[in-house]
């Protein structure tokens, strides 16, 4: 299981699962009016994505309906 840790700025690090010192960190930055997600290796940023604030909402969105259906098919799985 991963786990994130705090940053100074709001945001957070989430390990990869796979290991090797991979992770994202995603953090806000209000006064730009975006969210910076940047993949880390080895304490080494490799690549940034600025999201829109606008735009959060319908990742939020994908990623609860992923985390829907995960969890039906799990409950899918135990009741058969």
């Amino acid at each position: 299981m991963t786990t994130a840790r705090s940053l100074t700025t709001p945001g957070s690090i989430f390990l990869d699962s796979r290991g090797g010192q991979r992770a994202l960190k995603v953090s806000w930055h209000q006064e730009a009016g975006i969210v910076v997600l940047s993949l880390w290796r080895d304490n080494v940023c490799s690549a940034t994505f600025r999201l829109a604030v606008d735009e959060v909402p319908d990742m939020i969105a994908l990623l609860r309906e992923g985390l829907d259906l995960a969890f039906e098919s799990t409950r899918t799985a135990r009741s058969a």
